[in-house]
C-alpha cells in the first residue's frame, strides 16, 4: 500500500469530478489517498461577477495569492506520490494552488517526491503548466507526469459558452452551442490515469524517475495555441503591473483601469487571437518544423501517444 496526497481546488466542480475519476482506481487498488481540498480564507465567488472576475486578473498573473485556511494533512504525514490539480486563471495557475505551492508546508510535503499535475480548462494551459513546473521545482518536488483536460468544442463556440458559464454558472447547451467545459465522456475517461498510476505504484514505478502515464493521450498540445499564449502572457504581464499600480484588489480606484482592460481583453479575444491563428494556418507550411518541435517539447513528460489506451481504458 502506498500513500497518495491529492491537492484539489475546484471552483466549478468540474475539476473535482475529474479528480474523483482518477482517485477511484487508486483507492480500489488498496492505496491510501488523502484528498486535500484547498479553502481560501476569503472564498472566491462562484459564479463570478464581471467586476470580481476582472479584478482578480493582476494578482493571478503576478502569482500574488491570498492565504488559505489551515490544511487537514497530519503533521507527520509522508506520501509516496503527490497529485496537484488546478484550474487556469488568465494563463496562470489559479491562485489557491499557487498559495499552496508557495507555502512552507508544501515545501515539506513535496521535497523529493514524485508529482503528477492535472489541469481542466477551456484550452490554454501551456503557460500555466510552465509556471507549475517552476513552482514545483522551487518546492523541491519532481514533476513526473502531466494530464490535461480541455473543452473539445470549437474554439469560437467556447468564446461564448465559457464566459456564460463563468458569469452565470450555467453550462448547458445554449443557442445551439454545446455545453461548456470538459465533456462527460472525457471526465469518465480520466479513470484510465488512475488505473495506470495504481499499476505503477504496485510496481514501485514512482521510484524510477520516469513518467508513469505515457501512451494514454495525457497531454495533447496544439502548438498554434502555444504561440498565441506566449504573446498573450507577455501582454498580460504588462497589464497586470499597470493595474496593480492603481491599487489593491477590491479598491474602487482600480475600477477605471479595469474597465479599460476589459475592453482590451474582449478586443484581443475576438480579433487578435483569431487573426493570429489564421496567420499561423496560412504560414503552416513554413512553420511546420517549428510547430512539430514545439509540440514535442510541450507534451512532455507524459506525451500524447495512445499505445497504452487499450490496456487501461474501461
Amino acid at each position: 500500500m502506498k500513500n497518495v496526497l491529492v491537492v484539489n481546488y475546484s471552483q466549478t466542480g468540474q475539476l473535482a469530478d475529474v479528480t474523483a475519476q482518477v482517485i477511484a482506481p487508486l483507492a480500489a487498488a488498496g492505496h491510501k489517498v488523502h484528498l486535500e481540498t484547498l479553502v481560501p480564507e476569503t472564498p472566491f465567488p462562484w459564479p463570478w461577477s464581471l467586476v470580481d472576475f476582472v479584478d482578480v486578473f493582476a494578482e493571478s498573473v503576478q502569482l500574488d495569492a491570498p492565504p488559505l485556511k489551515p490544511l487537514s494533512i497530519p503533521a507527520d504525514a509522508e506520501f509516496d506520490l503527490v497529485i496537484l490539480t488546478y484550474q487556469v486563471w488568465y494563463l496562470s495557475p489559479a491562485l489557491p494552488i499557487v498559495a499552496f505551492l508557495n507555502s512552507a508546508r508544501a515545501k515539506h510535503l513535496l521535497k523529493g517526491k514524485p508529482v503528477v499535475t492535472l489541469v481542466a480548462c477551456r484550452n490554454m494551459w501551456l503557460t500555466a503548466q510552465q509556471t507549475m513546473q517552476r513552482l514545483i521545482a522551487e518546492a523541491g518536488g519532481e514533476l513526473r507526469d502531466h494530464i490535461a483536460f480541455t473543452d473539445n468544442a470549437h474554439a469560437l463556440a467556447t468564446l461564448i459558452t465559457t464566459p456564460r458559464w463563468v458569469l452565470t454558472g450555467k453550462r448547458d447547451s445554449f443557442l445551439g452551442l454545446p455545453p461548456a467545459g470538459v465533456s462527460r465522456e472525457d471526465v469518465r475517461g480520466a479513470r484510465r490515469f488512475g488505473c495506470a498510476l495504481a499499476d505503477a505504484l504496485d510496481h514501485d514505478g514512482e521510484k524510477t524517475g520516469k513518467p508513469m502515464l505515457t501512451g494514454l493521450r495525457a497531454a495533447p498540445v496544439n502548438p498554434r495555441l502555444a504561440m498565441s499564449e506566449k504573446a498573450g502572457h507577455r501582454a498580460f504581464r504588462v497589464w497586470s503591473k499597470i493595474i496593480r499600480s492603481f491599487g489593491k484588489r477590491g479598491q474602487w480606484r482600480r475600477r477605471p483601469i479595469l474597465a479599460v482592460f476589459t475592453i482590451y481583453l474582449i478586443a484581443m479575444v475576438f480579433t487578435v487571437v483569431p487573426l493570429s491563428l489564421l496567420l499561423q494556418w496560412l504560414l503552416s507550411p513554413l512553420l511546420k518544423p517549428r510547430l512539430a518541435r514545439l509540440r514535442a517539447e510541450l507534451e512532455l513528460p507524459s506525451g500524447a501517444q495512445e499505445f497504452n489506451l487499450n490496456k487501461y481504458e474501461q
